[in-house]
C-alpha cells in the first residue's frame, strides 16, 4: 500500500468525533443490520422471533418454517423516503431522498413426513419444510446537506494539522493545500516554525453527501415440527455489500496570501471531495427454535452467527481551490484499493408471543448485539490493529434490539396490525437508538393475501466535517425515514 493512501485513509473526515479510520467505521456500518421479513412481520415491529408461519422466518427464525402445512410464495416490495434535517453552527438545513427497492421475497415447499400405519400421525417428527428468500438488511441511500459561518477555525486548519503530522510530501493532502496557498509555514522562533490556515476572518462552510446501496443476502433454511410442541430450525445466509459515498465540503472566505514578497488578503473558494466505493460478499448460519408449552404461548430463540466478509475497497479524493484571479488549482489523487476480511458480531434473539383463539396475537422480542466485537484481520498491505480494531473496541459499544406488536383479527377477511422497535445505537457518543413505530393491514382472499404497513423509523447523530480535536465543528442530523411494504403472496 502507498505511504500517501495509509495518510489520506488514517486522515479521512470523521463521522464521529474521536474516530476517523474508515475501515472501522464501515465495520460498524455493515453490521448494523435488521432482518428484511414481510409487511406482516414489519407491521407488528418486525417482532418475527416467536411467531412462526410466516415467509419471514426463512431469514429470521429458521425454526418458524416448521409451523407450515402448506406450500407458500410472497414478494414484498417497499418505497422508502430518508430524509435529513441538519443544524450545523446555528443554521439548519435539509436534504431527502426517495427510492424503491424489493426487500424480501421467500418461497417454502411444505414437505410432510411419511408414517408408519397406525402411528400417531400428531408425535414425532411430522415434516420438515425448505424455504429460500432473498432478503434487504440494510439501507445506505441517503442525501445529507448542512451549511454555516464559521468564525473559530476552517478545513484549512485540519490541512494545517496534516502537514505538521505527516509533512507536505508530494500527492498528499497537505501538500496540495500548501501547493494552492490555503496553508503556510509560519516562524514561532528564529528556529522552529509550524504550518497554519492562511484564514482571515470568518468562512462560509458547506457540505454535501450522496450515500446509496444497501446489504441484502439470499436465505437457504429448513424448519421442523416435532409433535405439534417443538420446532427446530437452521438457516444459511450469503450476503452481498454495495456502498458508494460521495462527498464534497466547500469554504469560501479570505486569506492571507504574499504577493511580490508582502502579504494581501484575497477572496478564495476551495472544495475537498472524498469518494468511496464498496463492495463486498459475506456468509452467516442460524440456529432457531420455538417451543409451545401451550397451544397459545410460543418461545422463540435464534442464534446468528458473525458474518465473514471479503471486501473491496476504493477510495479518491480530490482538492480544488480558486485564490482571487489567480487560476483554479485542481488535485486528483489516483484509486486507493484494499482487500480485506472482516467479522461482524454474533446475534442472540428471544421472544414470546401470546395467540388468542383466533382473534390474534401479541408478541415481543429483544435481541443482543456486541457492536465492540467486530473484527477487521490484517494482511500485508494492511495493519487492522494500528488503529481500526482499537478504535472499534474504544468507541462502540453493545447494543439491544427490542420490538413489541399485535395482530388482531377483525373478521375472517381482515386484519390489523400495530408495533414499535427500537434499534440500539452501535456508538458510544454522538448519536441515538433509531425508534420506529409501524401499523398495516392484512387481506385474506382464499389462497391468496394481501398485507400493507407503513412504518416511521426516527433517530439522531452528530457528524464531523474535520478533526481538528475539540475544537472540531459538528453538524446534528435528525434522520428519519418513511417506508412502505406492500406483500402479495400465495398460498398452494
Amino acid at each position: 500500500m502507498k505511504i500517501k493512501y495509509i495518510l489520506s485513509v488514517i486522515a479521512i473526515v470523521a463521522l464521529t468525533q474521536n474516530s476517523f479510520a474508515q475501515y472501522s467505521q464501515d465495520a460498524i456500518r455493515f453490521s448494523q443490520t435488521t432482518t428484511g421479513s414481510t409487511s406482516r412481520i414489519k407491521a407488528v415491529g418486525n417482532a418475527g422471533t416467536a411467531v412462526g408461519g410466516d415467509l419471514s422466518n426463512i431469514t429470521g427464525n429458521p425454526a418458524g418454517l416448521g409451523f407450515f402445512t402448506r406450500s407458500e410464495f410472497s414478494i414484498t416490495p417497499e418505497y422508502d423516503g430518508a430524509k435529513s434535517n441538519s443544524t450545523y453552527l446555528g443554521q439548519t438545513g435539509t436534504a431527502s431522498r426517495n427510492t424503491g427497492n424489493l426487500n424480501h421475497a421467500g418461497l417454502v415447499i411444505y414437505n410432510q413426513l411419511t408414517k408408519p400405519a397406525g402411528a400417531d400421525k400428531n408425535k414425532g417428527w411430522l415434516s420438515v419444510n425448505y424455504g429460500v428468500a432473498f432478503n434487504r438488511t440494510n439501507d445506505f441511500n441517503q442525501n445529507i446537506h448542512y451549511s454555516g459561518a464559521n468564525g473559530s477555525n476552517s478545513i484549512n486548519t485540519y490541512f494545517a494539522s496534516q502537514a505538521n503530522e505527516f509533512g507536505i510530501g508530494e500527492g498528499t493532502l497537505a501538500g496540495w493545500a500548501y501547493d494552492h496557498q490555503l496553508i503556510d509555514q509560519y516562524a514561532l522562533t528564529p528556529t522552529t516554525a509550524e504550518y497554519r490556515a492562511n484564514n482571515v476572518g470568518s468562512t462560509a462552510q458547506e457540505a454535501v453527501i450522496n450515500r446509496s446501496g444497501g446489504q441484502s443476502g439470499v436465505d437457504l433454511s429448513f424448519g421442523a415440527n416435532y409433535s405439534n410442541k417443538f420446532y427446530l430450525g437452521l438457516g444459511l445466509s450469503f450476503t452481498d455489500v454495495n456502498y458508494k459515498s460521495f462527498g464534497t465540503f466547500y469554504e469560501d472566505g479570505t486569506v492571507s496570501v504574499l504577493e511580490s514578497g508582502a502579504p494581501v488578503n484575497r477572496d478564495f473558494s476551495s472544495a475537498y471531495s472524498q469518494n468511496q466505493i464498496t463492495k463486498g460478499t459475506g456468509f452467516s448460519a442460524r440456529l432457531g427454535v420455538i417451543y409451545k408449552p401451550t397451544e397459545a404461548v410460543r418461545l422463540g430463540a435464534v442464534f446468528t452467527s458473525p458474518t465473514f466478509y471479503n471486501i473491496d475497497d476504493v477510495y479518491y479524493e480530490g482538492l480544488s481551490s480558486k485564490i482571487g484571479n489567480n487560476a483554479q488549482n485542481n488535485n486528483q489523487s489516483g484509486d486507493y484499493t484494499l482487500n480485506y476480511n472482516m467479522r461482524t458480531p454474533l446475534r442472540l434473539a428471544g421472544g414470546a408471543a401470546v395467540f388468542i383463539k383466533h382473534f390474534g396475537f401479541i408478541t415481543g422480542d429483544v435481541e443482543y448485539v456486541d457492536y465492540s466485537a467486530a473484527h477487521l484481520s490484517s494482511s500485508s498491505d494492511y495493519n487492522a490493529d494500528f488503529i481500526d480494531n482499537g478504535d472499534i473496541k474504544s468507541l462502540y459499544k453493545s447494543a439491544i434490539n427490542a420490538h413489541v406488536g399485535a395482530e388482531a383479527r377483525l373478521t375472517n377477511f381482515f386484519m390489523l396490525r400495530g408495533g414499535y422497535g427500537i434499534q440500539g445505537d452501535a456508538r458510544k457518543d454522538n448519536g441515538s437508538d433509531i425508534k420506529t413505530v409501524s401499523g398495516g393491514v392484512g387481506l385474506r382472499f382464499g389462497s391468496y393475501y394481501v398485507d400493507a404497513t407503513y412504518a416511521h423509523s426516527s433517530g439522531s447523530q452528530n457528524i464531523f466535517p474535520y478533526d481538528i480535536g475539540s475544537a472540531s465543528p459538528a453538524a446534528m442530523l435528525k434522520n428519519s425515514n418513511d417506508n412502505a411494504y406492500l406483500t402479495l403472496g400465495y398460498r398452494f
